[in-house]
């Protein structure tokens, strides 16, 4: 049975999910996704515990359990003069992390040097802090893709699963590959792979996953980003699929620490848009929430 058909949908249906990564990064982020969840502009957010501003961000999610927060799995520190580090408070998760004591800023250097078992107590590490301050996660996803192995087929999927498996989330993983996405072909067979591990772990997984650039394009407008998310919304095919974007306020604090402020304040107001929200009608997309997935995946148990 397919997804959509599993969700009690038609096996024709369009369904999207549009989740605000990144939340807890800073606290312009925090607002803005707040923002975007309380006016349904977005389906679901999820948070980078590792992040000064994470505290913010799960506090405020606790205190408002109508709205749908998953756990940013997080290994990666990308900027340059804003850092973050392991969670995991009793050591043990060195090849985690810089000389410095930060996550390193690619992925690449998480798939050549990290340890499976350091990466296994650092991601129960982060739900679990997640947890002890209030949070009830809808999901769990991936920032930067370092769990993936999309640069050397080094992945950590098995691992992500049985955390899935354990404390009944769904997982960012999508069933389909884009023709000419950019993956390698043993990439493309190893993701057949690891979908159907997931399916056997019983873990629920998406048909889709999209995307436009995080980064601004040379002479990027808005009005031209706007165009671009038309189309791929136009694009969706049958079944699940989610979007992503990283909206924030543009702030002082965002500037500091994103070269690509430009961008993030573009996806702030991408889905708030009128002419956005008429295409979704337009095309007869049906939005759905990460939590239905959830839902969906523990009432298999």
């Amino acid at each position: 049975m397919s997804l959509a058909k599993a969700l009690g949908y038609g096996a024709n249906d369009r369904l999207l999910i549009v989740n605000g990564d990144d939340f807890g990064m800073c606290h312009a982020t925090n607002e803005g996704i707040r923002q975007l969840l309380a006016e349904g502009a977005i389906s679901s957010a999820t948070v980078m515990m590792p992040c000064s501003w994470a505290k913010e961000a799960v506090s405020w999610a606790a205190a408002h359990p109508e709205y749908n927060v998953g756990v940013h799995l997080t290994l990666t520190s990308e900027w340059r003069f804003y850092k973050w580090g392991p969670v995991t408070r009793s050591g043990g998760v060195s090849t985690l992390t810089t000389d410095e004591g930060y996550f390193p800023p690619d992925s690449l250097t998480v798939e050549r040097n990290a340890d499976p078992e350091q990466v296994r107590k650092e991601l129960v590490s982060q739900i679990e802090l997640a947890l002890r301050m209030g949070l009830s996660p809808t999901h769990l996803d991936n920032h930067m893709g370092s769990l993936y192995g999309l640069q050397t087929g080094r992945d950590f999927l098995d691992i992500v699963f049985d955390l899935c498996a354990a404390y009944g989330l769904p997982f960012r993983l999508p069933r389909r590959i884009s023709p000419g996405g950019g993956l390698r072909p043993e990439l493309a067979r190893l993701a057949e792979q690891r979908a159907a591990m997931a399916d056997a772990k019983g873990v629920v997984i998406l048909d889709a996953l999209l995307s436009l650039p995080f980064e601004l394009g040379e002479g990027e407008t808005y009005d031209m980003f706007k165009n671009s998310m038309a189309a791929l919304l136009r694009s969706l095919q049958p079944g699940v699929s989610e979007i992503i974007i990283h909206p924030s306020l543009v702030t002082d604090e965002l500037k500091a620490i994103n070269p690509h402020w430009k961008k993030r304040g573009m996806e702030f107001d991408i889905f708030r848009d009128p002419d956005i929200r008429n295409v979704i009608a337009a095309e007869q997309i049906r939005m759905i929430r990460w939590s239905d997935l959830r839902d969906l995946q523990r009432s298999r148990l």
